[in-house]
């Protein structure tokens, strides 16, 4: 008997539903405001970096859906690249981010212009490599304002086992 996480971007909550049986298509609407438009969220199977040092993945809000089609995408195409091209590999994170809706951090967005540009992976690793630990790689939609504000905060998490 699993139990589903969605997301409701007005609560800015996370919340958890039960179900009796296994159920990957039904959405409940928020327990608090009845918002319709809940974000089922997404597994991560594998991460690295200081997100996962951190353990914060665990509360992205991420539509599983997206997140399948890309990684099923990005995986065909990862077969195909020329690992010397750093503009085909920085053409595949676009896709990921595209794909997905998240945002790159500053540092990493600024990496990936180089990548694009052609410029050699380990060398902009070598020069940036100390910013962009520091740095979350990934941002939620909407979550980095114009002109650099920083992110929104982690969403709140409900821990009330709701029907679904």
């Amino acid at each position: 008997m699993p139990i589903y996480e969605f997301y409701c971007d007005q609560c800015h909550t996370i919340y958890n539903f039960f179900s009796r049986t296994v159920n990957t298509k039904k959405v409940p609407n928020c327990p608090k405001c009845e918002n319709e438009n809940l974000t089922r969220q997404v597994s991560l199977f594998a991460v690295t970096g200081k997100a996962s040092e951190d353990g914060d993945l665990d509360d992205l809000p991420i539509d599983e859906s997206k997140m399948e089609r890309a990684m099923e995408v990005l995986a065909r195409e990862a077969d195909r690249i020329d690992e010397n091209d750093p503009k085909q590999a920085a053409n595949l994170m676009r896709k990921l981010t595209d794909m997905t809706g998240l945002e790159l951090g500053s540092n990493m967005e600024e990496a990936l212009r180089r990548m694009e540009r052609g410029e050699d992976p380990e060398q902009v690793e070598a020069e940036m490599g100390d910013v962009l630990e520091e740095e979350e790689p990934f941002l939620l939609p909407g979550g980095k304002k114009k002109g650099g504000v920083t992110a929104r905060p982690a969403p709140k998490k409900d821990d009330t086992l709701y029907d679904l």
